[in-house]
Parts: structure tokens; C-alpha cells; sequence
């Protein structure tokens, strides 16, 4: 007779192997119909198509469980190094449709969605978007994480579980008025609560210097609950994690001897806690230094090292000391990324760490420290720069205001031996800023605790090294890098364009998904007749599509053959949507003064939301509203000329208007864009550029040859030697009567009738204290608008240009741009292997 099967054989039995669906159409059908009755109980008589929506959902999840489970397996048993990326912005939109195009399962979900009596697409517009991120810096995040796993990078993101994203935006009389996004509230799908893995946050308290070492005492602890989403890369069986921090008051929180009689008081006083993780700050490249919002960025930093220290000393090869305490390898193991200065704590937390729990000498602990973690510079902005008070500090983290203390002393020591006598760059280079206010400067700290900083476009880094950081690139020229921002190709064309990426496809097969580099292939059919009509006729194709999604939403009518002229970002001064708007009016002002004249015609769409505290961009917003309100019912006009504003600007919605654009306005004053993204999505997706050589716009027009795009105004060389001079708007209005024109109009009150004054903030501001210079750039972008006008009017041209865009946009895909980092920061080689799916064994 056989011996019984001990406990661990038996338990081999608890195996996903087995049940792991091969994702064929009937097997997605059954699981779609167990998870509407097991998992959301209801029957298809009450069901709701939320309801359809969640159960498709929990199908889909259910097909990255156990790629999940094995890509975390194979990091325990191969011990790569790992990746840390760190960011208070994560900017995920959607995830069904994403999901399922990198798991490969869009078609079988399609057919047995259809077969079930339903409509996908009706489906994925129920899901709401995870709105965790401003824009720019949030997105950015977002791709570089589908890019990791695409890279099969042992990579982790992580950051805050806000409760309340970016704000819903609605427009109100032409005003934005800001909703709350509870995304939240029906529940999210593809977050996996890890409560086993919830780890202590200490804030307040004081330090003892003992001969036993340094304390931090009698602080105040909330507790960090951790929550996973799955990471799937494309069709490789990798599935990384995107773990987001919420925030948990501890169960004897305020109980104490404090407040012994008033138990009902401490119970709801635990909100104050939980509320570090409720909402996002909704400001883009803009510091607004509330303590709330220090107490998140310590928050995500210090759940986050102590998780990393557990995982690199757990790891089978992370140590062979029994106690685990040799650090020496701890860079050769992990890196950590910072996206902007928001975890720039990390720095200072990490030598806590080091010093006074792990006993590591403080120089050794410093080295460890800088090869460790590496920066990422996203702004030149000054008002963007983080400078928080030193008595926020001492109250909130007194032990790591001394750390800094020392790290500052350390370092400008070192200025000083080098520079004896310049005290003028110790002021300049220090870490503190002396002033009535004393503030720590989080850019400095990063570049003096980081081994790698680096810009965001060749133009951007150019000027961090020879301006922004100009002292620090001196001492130590080899730190600063260039890493030029991407996009994935994933979400942003085959995901958001299938109708292109098809006809794509036909041309030069499907390994542009993971190599975007072979677009330029595309080069040797610029002047194929069936690929110029194929790429046209998508083109038109998604038009239409937008044109009755817009009716259908905002009942607004547009003209489809018109064409559609794009800007959509956050709204700011520097991004100049003040100058689109003046060419607005000047089109406005041309059709009047001649209506008979033939004019192309065009669709200006304008959205993106405004910082709510930000009074001149809401400002904007209500002008570009009144713009629109005039143009569009002025019978003169009728469809030659709209100005619609797009409500609510989200991932989303990027993804319908970006296929469907004609012209990308990216005109951002030179030298103030880092980098852009956005005008990366348009060009993949075949939209013409008119913008500056600012950011990555500069690479774009290298990449496909400054004739492919509308590139007009100032270089920073002009900005510059104008900035010299003194900018005179002034001047400009009184040579240039179209200007004079327009400019006179928005004062006098002809958009708002009803209060003739409406606008005069913004009219003081671009005659007298315009940092951006609309005006200085005017002359040359309405001439430039105008060759705009000329090409569209030859399609086959314009089509021939759109496909050298999208053949040259290959450099600007975020595989490149991680593939960079990988190799020059971290330290680290991406990897083709692909995992064995869960169905088959694992060797």
C-alpha cells in the first residue's frame, strides 16, 4: 500500500495550473457568466451594464492572476536587480482595453461579448478612469511602467492610493467648476488590498542622541495599507506591480492617555489620519507648500524603503549574513528612480535607515545612498521648484531636518575646498536657503544625493546643465544625463488607433509594437497611392467617430471635412493658449471683414483643466468659452469656423480626440516645456505639428526634418537676448493692427457683452507683466497658420507629410527612453525572455 501523502504533497494540489483558462471565447464566455453570479450575484434580469462591465472585468483580471503570480516568482528565484519608481502621480486612465490588448485577448473578449448579446465598446466607456495624476508627469509614469514590463524589467511602481483623484472638470456658464472624482465609489477591479504587508509611518516626536545612537521618539504612527495593481508588458507574460500607499490610523490611535474620557471623539478623530491618502494636489508644475502635502510625500517614501529593505533582504541572494545587515550590495541590487523632487525624502530617509536602524557607517551609508537612487528633472519653472520651510520640518520630521543639516555641511565643504572664497556659490549650491523664511531646496538635495540627474528632452537637459543646476554640472559635469521622454505605443496607437495600426500593419508586419523604430519603413510608401488614401481614409474614419461622440456628449454640431486643430494640456500661462486663442479671433475677424472669401475651414478644440487656486488660467478657460460662444453663433461664420472647449480633459478622452486630429498645437514659449508628450501621441497618430523648438517638439523636426512641421517663432536664443532687452508688448500692438484688433476686442467687452470687463486681468497681463511673450511670437505664428491653411488645402501633400510624421516618430516610443535609463542609470539589461504562461509548466 502506498505511504500516505504528507500535508506539503497533499498541498501540491493548490495549484492555478490547472485552472488557468486558455482564453478561448467559450472559456471567457463561461467565466464571464460565473463572475456575474458568483462574484457580483446577480442574473442577467437585474444586472446592469455596470454590472456587465465588472464581470468582464473580473474575466479579464482573472487571465493576469497567474502570469502575476509567476513574474513574481521568477524575480524571487533569478534575484535581479530591481527598479524602483518612485512618483506621487500615476496616471493609468482606463485598464480593461489595455489589459486586454497585452494580454492578447482583445478579439476573443470582442466575439464573446457580441455572442453574449452585448457591445464592448459600451462597456469599457462604463469604466472610470483612475485619475491619480496632473498630466504630463503623471502620464509619463504610467507609460514608463508599461514599458518595464514589456522590457521584462524587474520593476515596481510606487505611490499614493488617493481616494480622490484629479478633479471631474464641468463648465458652467463658460467658468470651471471643479467635482470631486470619487473613482472609487462602485469599487476597482484590478487593486489587490495587502493588508499582511502593512507597514508604520512615524511623523512629529524628537530626537535623543544616545551613546547607543540616534532616536526618533515619541512620534506619531499611521499606518501605510498597501494595494496592488497588476503591470501586464505585451504578450511576454510579465506582469509587473504598481503598488499605491493608503493611509490607516492605527487601531489605538488617539486612545491614549491624552484622551482617556472620549472614546467616541478619538474614533473620529482617525480621519484626520487616513486623510494624508484622500486626495491628489491638483497642481501641474506649480509648489504650493501645505504640510498635508509634505506628509504624503513622506508617507509614500517611507512605507516604500521599508518594503524595499524588507524585499532586498528577504531575497535568496539579497545577503548571506545571518542577521542580514551587510548593505555593501544594496545598489548592485536596487534602484530607485525619483520622478521630479516629490520623493526627493528618500534621500534623507534612506541614511535614517541606514545609520540609525541598520548601525551603517554614515560615509559608507552616504555612498550606498547615491549610488542608489537616481533624478529626474520635469520643470525650469521657478514657481514649480519645491522649497519647504525648515520649521515644517522641525516639527514634522526633526530627525530628518539634521540629516539634511549634515548632508548640507558635507557638501559645502566639499564647494568650499574646491572654491576657497566663493561664498557667493556656497549661498547658490546650498541645500538651505537663508532668508526671513529658512527653506530646504528639494532639487539640490536630489542632485547631491543622486548618482544620475537627468532632463526630460535634449533641450531641457541642455538647459538644466547650463542654467538651472549650472554650479552642480560644474562640480560634477559626469552626473547629468539626457533621457528624451515616450510614450507607449501600446495605449497610445494600438489601443487608442486600431484603424492605423492595421493599415500600418498590412505595410510592414507587427513588430512595431515592441520596436517602434521599424515605422521607418513606412518612409518607402510615402508615395504609395492605396497607403496615402488607407492612411486619409482612417483619418477621416476617426473624425467622424469624434464628430458623434462630441454630439452625442456636448450636443455640440461640427463639421467633420473641417479641419480639426487641436491643444489639449493643462491649462497655463507658458503653454500659451492665450496665443491660439488670438488666432481664433483674427480667423474671426478675416471671415467677417470678407464673408464671400473661401476660407479653409476649422474646428478649434481647446481642453485641458486649471489649477482651481490658479485665477489667470481659469480666466482662460472663460475666455476661450466666450470665444466660442460669439464665433459659433454668428451666422456669417457658420461652418467655416467653431471654437469648442473640451470639457473635462482626461486619458480618456485623449485617447478619441488624438486619432482624430488634424493639427497639434504645441506652442509653449522656447525654453519653458521640458519636454511634452502629448505632441508625441499626435505625431504616432498622424496629426500635423505647428509648435516652437521647445521640448521635444526640437528632436521631432530633427527626427522627421523641421519641412514636415509648422515650426515658427523665438528659439530660446530669442527669448533670451529679448529678455535682455526688455520685452515691450506694447510695440507689438501698435505695429500689428490684427493684434491691435483682437487685443481690443477681449477689453472691450465684444466676447462678454454682459460684463465689458470680464477680461481685463487678462489683457493687464499681456500688455504688462507677460512672462511669456505671446505677443512677441503673434506675427510669426498667424503667418505660419497660414501655410497651415495652404497644405490642408492638398490633401495628398498633407497625407504625405502626416506619413513621414508618423514613419520618423519611432525614437519617441517609452521602450527607447526605458531602454535608456535601463542601461545608463540603473545599471540594468532589458530582457526578451518570455515567461511560461500558467498553463504550461514552469520550465
Amino acid at each position: 500500500m502506498a505511504a500516505p501523502l504528507s500535508d506539503g504533497e497533499r498541498r501540491k494540489q493548490i495549484s492555478v495550473r490547472g485552472i488557468a483558462g486558455l482564453g478561448d471565447v467559450a472559456e471567457v464566455r463561461k467565466s464571464f457568466n460565473r463572475h456575474l453570479h458568483f462574484t457580483l450575484v446577480k442574473d442577467r434580469n437585474v444586472a446592469t451594464p455596470r454590472d456587465y462591465y465588472f464581470a468582464l472585468a473580473h474575466t479579464v483580471r482573472d487571465h493576469l492572476v497567474g502570469r502575476w503570480i509567476r513574474t513574481q516568482q521568477h524575480y524571487y528565484e533569478r534575484d535581479p536587480k530591481r527598479i524602483y519608481y518612485l512618483s506621487l502621480e500615476f496616471y493609468m486612465g482606463r485598464t480593461l482595453q489595455n489589459t486586454m490588448v497585452n494580454l492578447g485577448l482583445q478579439n476573443t473578449c470582442d466575439e464573446a461579448i457580441y455572442q453574449l448579446g452585448l457591445d464592448l465598446e459600451e462597456l469599457e466607456e462604463i469604466e472610470e478612469d483612475a485619475g491619480l495624476g496632473n498630466g504630463g508627469l503623471g502620464r509619463l509614469a504610467a507609460c514608463f511602467l508599461d514599458s518595464m514590463a514589456t522590457l521584462g524589467l524587474a520593476a515596481y511602481g510606487y505611490g499614493i492610493r488617493y481616494e480622490f483623484g484629479i478633479f471631474n472638470q464641468k463648465i458652467v456658464d463658460g467658468w470651471q467648476v471643479e467635482e470631486a472624482d470619487d473613482w472609487l465609489r462602485y469599487g476597482n477591479p484590478w487593486e489587490k488590498a495587502r493588508p499582511e504587508y502593512m507597514l508604520p509611518v512615524h511623523f512629529y516626536g524628537r530626537v535623543d542622541h544616545t551613546p547607543a545612537g540616534v532616536k526618533w521618539v515619541d512620534t506619531q504612527v499611521v499606518l501605510a495599507m498597501p494595494y496592488d495593481t497588476p503591470v501586464p508588458g505585451y504578450k511576454n507574460n510579465t506582469v509587473n506591480t504598481m503598488r499605491l500607499w493608503s493611509a490607516k490610523a492605527p487601531n489605538d490611535f488617539n486612545l491614549q492617555e491624552f484622551n482617556v474620557g472620549d472614546y467616541i471623539e478619538a474614533v473620529l478623530d482617525r480621519n484626520l489620519a487616513e486623510n494624508i491618502s484622500r486626495v491628489l494636489y491638483p497642481n501641474d508644475n506649480f509648489f504650493e507648500g501645505k504640510e498635508l502635502r509634505l506628509k504624503q510625500e513622506y508617507f509614500v517614501v517611507a512605507a516604500t524603503l521599508q518594503d524595499i529593505i524588507r524585499r532586498f533582504k528577504s531575497s535568496k541572494f539579497g545577503c548571506r549574513d545571518p542577521v542580514r545587515t551587510c548593505f555593501e550590495t544594496f545598489p548592485d541590487k536596487v534602484a530607485i528612480q525619483l520622478n521630479d523632487t516629490h520623493p526627493a525624502l528618500s534621500i534623507p530617509e534612506l541614511m535614517r535607515i541606514l545609520v540609525d536602524v541598520e548601525k551603517v557607517d554614515w560615509d559608507k551609508a552616504w555612498e550606498i545612498t547615491k549610488r542608489t537612487c537616481a533624478y529626474t528633472n520635469h520643470t525650469v519653472l521657478p514657481e514649480a521648484l519645491e522649497r519647504w520651510p525648515v520649521y515644517m520640518f522641525e516639527k514634522l520630521l526633526p530627525r530628518h531636518l539634521e540629516i539634511i543639516y549634515a548632508l548640507n555641511q558635507m557638501h559645502l565643504d566639499r564647494v568650499a575646498a574646491l572654491y576657497p572664497g566663493d561664498v557667493d556659490r556656497l549661498r547658490r549650491m546650498s541645500v538651505i536657503e537663508e532668508g526671513d523664511c529658512k527653506r530646504i531646496n528639494m532639487a539640490h538635495l536630489c542632485v547631491i544625493g543622486s548618482h544620475a540627474v537627468n532632463g526630460v528632452a535634449r533641450i531641457h537637459s541642455d538647459i538644466v546643465k547650463n542654467s538651472v543646476f549650472k554650479d552642480f554640472y560644474e562640480l560634477e559635469p559626469e552626473k547629468f544625463q539626457n533621457k528624451t521622454n515616450g510614450i507607449t505605443p501600446r495605449r497610445w496607437l494600438l489601443l487608442c488607433n486600431p484603424g492605423l495600426a492595421d493599415v500600418i500593419a498590412e505595410k510592414i508586419g507587427e513588430d512595431f509594437v515592441t520596436d517602434l523604430s521599424q515605422l521607418r519603413k513606412l518612409l518607402d510608401f510615402v508615395n504609395n497611392e492605396t497607403f496615402i488614401r488607407d492612411v486619409a481614409k482612417v483619418k477621416q474614419e476617426n473624425k467622424l467617430k469624434f464628430a458623434a461622440y462630441l454630439e452625442e456628449q456636448y450636443k455640440v454640431k461640427i463639421n467633420p471635412s473641417s479641419m480639426f486643430d487641436v491643444q489639449v494640456k493643462r491649462i497655463h500661462e507658458y503653454k500659451r493658449q492665450l496665443l491660439n486663442c488670438l488666432h481664433a479671433i483674427t480667423l474671426y475677424n478675416r471671415i467677417r471683414s470678407d464673408p464671400s472669401k473661401s476660407f479653409v475651414p476649422r474646428t478649434i478644440m481647446i481642453g485641458g483643466k486649471a489649477a482651481p487656486g490658479y485665477h489667470m488660467a481659469k480666466m482662460i478657460i472663460k475666455l476661450i468659452t466666450s470665444i466660442g460662444e460669439v464665433i459659433n453663433n454668428d451666422p456669417y461664420v457658420g461652418d467655416k469656423l467653431k471654437v469648442i472647449f473640451l470639457e473635462n480633459y482626461r486619458v480618456s478622452l485623449a485617447e478619441k480626440v488624438i486619432p482624430a486630429a488634424d493639427l497639434s498645437q504645441q506652442i509653449s514659449t522656447a525654453g519653458t516645456e521640458a519636454s511634452g508628450t502629448g505632441n508625441m501621441k499626435f505625431m504616432v497618430n498622424g496629426a500635423l505639428t505647428i509648435g516652437t523648438m521647445d521640448g521635444a517638439n526640437v528632436e521631432m523636426a530633427e527626427e522627421a526634418g523641421e519641412e514636415n512641421l509648422f515650426i515658427f517663432g523665438m528659439r530660446v536664443e530669442d527669448v533670451e537676448a529679448l529678455d535682455r532687452q526688455g520685452y515691450n508688448a506694447q510695440e507689438y500692438y501698435e505695429r500689428l493692427p490684427e493684434l491691435k484688433q483682437a487685443v481690443d476686442q477681449i477689453s472691450s467687452g465684444f466676447f462678454s457683452p454682459r460684463d465689458p470687463n470680464c477680461f481685463k486681468d487678462i489683457v493687464n497681463m499681456l500688455m504688462h507683466h507677460d512672462r511669456f511673450k505671446v505677443f512677441a511670437d503673434y506675427e510669426a505664428y498667424i503667418k505660419c497658420q497660414g501655410q497651415v491653411d495652404q497644405l490642408f488645402m492638398n490633401p495628398r501633400e498633407w497625407t504625405k507629410k502626416v506619413i513621414k510624421n508618423i514613419a520618423c516618430s519611432g525614437k519617441f516610443s517609452s521602450d527607447r527612453t526605458i531602454t535608456e535609463y535601463a542601461r545608463e542609470i540603473w545599471g540594468v539589461e532589458p530582457s526578451a525572455t518570455k515567461i511560461p504562461p500558467p498553463n504550461l509548466p514552469r520550465d
